[in-house]
């Protein structure tokens, strides 16, 4: 019976997947692996012991916004959600060390450990879940409890891909059908998660979505930026986190995929519209810069003479609408420096991104509020130990008062709480 079990769940997971597409020109096609890592989604986050979010269960959407006053743990949410990507791409003890190690995140005077857990949701099977428990030991810490499973039918209990506790590491072993300890080296330091051998497809898409969860904060448009400089001409699928690759990723995209470039110029002409054109002079060899048409002025500006706003703007609508976005993006205040009548196209841009990665966005900005619905709104507030709540705006009971006030002044008032 366990055989048999065994091996439809990798003819399961071998086998191409059947997929109707929405477009009318198109009826079922065969997907292959790549094709259907778009299927799987997180789809559940808990967080416990992680500075002020001692105990936060949450519901993923593909579009939320955290809301709530300075130091309620917006940050730290997407902090904690960099941590469990870390998990999964052998970067857990680097990402540690940044935080100040264990010790230093657990909830102050409330938590001996740090818990992290996600469910993805797989089309037609139980979700796949995957918790990770972190604890102090000495001056560094130790993985206390990993578990990778899933459910099954009732009463059969559910299947470990990996069981490890305190030390103890098992992983399922494809060949030898059980949970075995691994005969090879196993750090200590980073999760079995990163380490095991390959697994079944949902294991695997579980891995490739954490690894690849990238969290982008308020772009550096100092004097010398790197989104101000001439770039290296290569091949590039995001604009990078500092705006590093802004050019050749522009530059690469006007030449491959020139529907998604005139997507986003349009998105600049919609924001600003004195824009004309975007060009790339070379600068000296392989390296290229930027220049922007104004159609006031003859000459183009170049990358260090445009605003603040303007370069962010640029940057933020080229992340949106890259088709390289991971999985999962995490945006930290976007809203910094730009003119809020920019915020509605940005709040625009964003759902349509959701189509394509689950966008997690923290702000305060209550001009960033007005353009938004209470579905796509988290509220984290403090409770009164000084501990972080968070709730849906879809959960609260609003509707009176938004019928007589947009969603930025219901948030003033207080009515959903996350106000200092």
């Amino acid at each position: 019976m366990i055989l048999q079990e065994l091996q439809d769940l990798k003819l399961k997971h071998d086998r191409p997947v059947r997929y109707r597409s929405l477009r009318p020109s198109l009826t079922a096609i065969e997907l292959t692996y790549v094709e259907a890592k778009q299927m799987y989604k997180i789809n559940h986050i808990k967080i416990g012991g992680f500075r002020r979010l001692k105990d936060i269960d949450l519901p993923i959407k593909p579009f939320m916004v955290l809301i709530g006053a300075n130091g309620v743990g917006k940050t730290s949410f997407l902090d904690a959600y960099s941590l469990l990507s870390a998990s999964a791409a052998g970067a857990l003890n680097s990402k540690l060390s940044l935080f100040g190690g264990v010790s230093s995140v657990l909830t102050r005077d409330k938590s001996e450990s740090v818990s992290l857990f996600v469910d993805m949701d797989v089309p037609g099977y139980k979700p796949l879940e995957y918790e990770l428990n972190l604890t102090p030991k000495g001056t560094g810490y130790a993985i206390s409890r990993e578990v990778l499973s899933q459910c099954r039918e009732k009463n059969s209990g559910a299947f470990k891909h990996i069981d490890s506790k305190d030390g103890d590491i098992r992983y399922f072993e494809i060949n030898e059908e059980q949970l075995v300890r691994p005969n090879w080296k196993h750090y200590p330091l980073e999760t079995s998660l990163f380490q095991v051998p390959k697994m079944f497809r949902q294991p695997e898409e579980l891995r490739r979505i954490l690894g690849s969860v990238t969290q982008y904060h308020v772009l550096d448009v100092g004097p010398r930026a790197q989104v101000k400089l001439p770039q290296q001409m290569k091949p590039a699928d995001l604009p990078g986190a500092d705006g590093e690759d802004l050019i050749p990723f522009l530059y690469y995209l006007r030449e491959s995929n020139r529907d998604c470039y005139d997507a986003i110029e349009d998105s600049l002409r919609a924001a600003f519209p004195d824009f004309e054109s975007l060009s790339f002079p070379p600068v000296a060899a392989g390296m290229l810069t930027l220049t922007w048409k104004d159609r006031n002025f003859r000459k183009p500006f170049y990358m260090h003479e445009l605003s603040e706003g303007t370069l962010r703007f640029l940057w933020l609508a080229s992340l949106l609408q890259s088709p390289g976005l991971s999985t999962v993006t995490m945006i930290d205040e976007p809203e910094v420096s730009l003119h809020p009548e920019l915020l509605s196209l940005l709040s625009e841009l964003m759902r349509e991104a959701a189509k394509r990665t689950q966008l997690i966005v923290a702000t305060h900005s209550d001009s960033f509020i007005r353009f938004l619905e209470p579905k796509e709104v988290v509220v984290m507030d403090s409770d009164d130990d000084g501990c972080t709540t968070a709730r849906w705006g879809d959960s609260l009971d609003l509707d009176e008062w938004l019928r007589e006030y947009s969603l930025d002044e219901v948030w003033r008032m207080g009515r959903m709480g996350g106000r200092s």
